[in-house]
């Protein structure tokens, strides 16, 4: 048995051609250890039968917002309270559309908006469907709030096309959700994240600055959350909302970023350096705008403070993880990053591939330690934030030990 042993899984299931493979999907789940419950929108029972899925669940199915006899004990509620994983196969796009707007109008969304347990998605539909601008734009959306998105397989489709929109196979899915680090493997462990860039004042109307979009480390800032750490997210300037759950410092320079962290490492337990924190600031910042008055313009800079390298002096350093976006030379990059910073692990990206790099939405990283390295393979950012925490916290309790 692996993380799912006694999970409280909650499947919600929509109303897609793939609805047909759920039994086999909760046949899966309880064969790994999970104790299942079944949410069904109307449009589902089109494709199964309530009857089925409560005979393999061994519960009864619950499809019904006003359920009178359900709600008289607030029946949302109490499955909202009662899952530790909720997970929606197949997901259509129009409940994808509802989950990313914060509809509530049926039992399926209210309980998404009603739960704290992660939310993990497996969206199913016509390949057009899945490429459609609406749809990528919901899934972001999702994304960034800390929403696992199980990529659809590739395949033939009931319709007769061809593409990306098949719901993955049950065992397939279940697997996937087998190999999610356990809940609470962080209780009681306070962990401090760095996200997003950093502006570097020139005058009051320009700045210094990197294409990152923090999304990375609001990800990997979520699913140390959900994984019980008590955690601070120290954020340069991004356009994302703050997750659930985390405590948010905005900054905006270097030594702003430097004097938050510096602060919280005081009694952290995990430090992971994930913002592009710029290398050089302007030695002189103007106090008034620059004009065009010439044809050339020299500015003079001077380093910004090193974060990694501070935290990792400090006399009882936390257990310290940096993040190497490289564009040539990655791991000898990486590999030398980690040991001239005496660093625990370190994440590296190559940043000029197109589809990883700056404001994807997908990441793969290569993660580099002492003794050992591990390979995470293109995924949502998410999805990546996940392994990766999984991975720190594996090596952060065999320092430990």
């Amino acid at each position: 048995m692996g993380s799912l042993l006694n999970t409280n899984i909650l499947l919600g299931v929509t109303g897609g051609i793939a609805a047909y493979k759920t039994p086999d999907l909760v046949r899966k789940l309880k064969a790994k250890g999970a104790n299942v419950r079944v949410v069904l929108t109307q449009s589902a029972k089109e494709f199964v039968s309530p009857l089925s899925l409560q005979a393999v669940s061994g519960n009864s199915v619950s499809d019904d917002l006003l359920d009178p006899a359900a709600e008289a004990a607030m029946g949302h509620i109490e499955l909202a309270k009662w899952a530790d994983l909720l997970i929606i196969a197949p997901a259509t796009a129009n409940t994808i559309a509802k989950l990313a707007h914060g509809l509530a109008d049926d039992l399926l969304t209210t309980l998404v908006l009603a739960t704290t347990a992660p939310v993990h998605i497996a969206p199913a539909m016509n390949q057009q469907m899945w490429h459609a601008t609406a749809t990528q734009d919901n899934l972001a959306i999702l994304g960034r709030r800390g929403v696992t998105i199980i990529a659809p397989d590739q395949g033939e489709q009931a319709c007769g096309d061809v593409g990306p929109g098949r719901m993955p196979e049950p065992q397939d899915i279940a697997d996937r959700l087998d190999e999610l680090p356990a809940q609470g493997l962080l209780q009681g462990v306070k962990v401090v994240i760095t996200a997003g860039p950093t502006r570097e004042h020139i005058d009051p109307v320009r700045y210094m600055s990197n294409h990152s979009s923090g999304k990375m480390g609001y990800a990997v800032a979520s699913a140390a959350q959900q994984m019980g750490a008590s955690v601070v997210l120290v954020s340069g300037p991004v356009n994302l909302p703050p997750p659930s759950g985390v405590t948010v410092q905005k900054v905006t320079t270097a030594e702003e970023m430097l004097a938050a962290v510096m602060a919280e490492t005081q009694d952290c337990d995990i430090f992971i350096g994930c913002a592009a924190v710029a290398d050089y600031r302007p030695s002189q910042v103007v106090d008034q705008k620059i004009k065009k008055s010439n044809t050339e313009l020299t500015l003079t800079f001077v380093k910004n403070p090193d974060i990694l390298t501070s935290v990792a002096a400090l006399p009882r350093p936390p257990f310290t993880v940096g993040f190497a976006a490289e564009t040539q030379n990655v791991a000898q990059y990486a590999k030398d990053k980690l040991a001239r910073k005496k660093l625990d692990l370190i994440a590296a990206n190559d940043v000029s591939r197109q589809d990883i790099g700056f404001n994807s939405e997908q990441n793969a990283l290569t993660l580099y330690w002492a003794n050992g390295e591990k390979q995470l393979d293109k995924a949502s950012k998410s999805q990546i934030a996940m392994q990766l925490m999984a991975s720190i916290t594996q090596q952060y309790h065999q320092k430990k030990q």
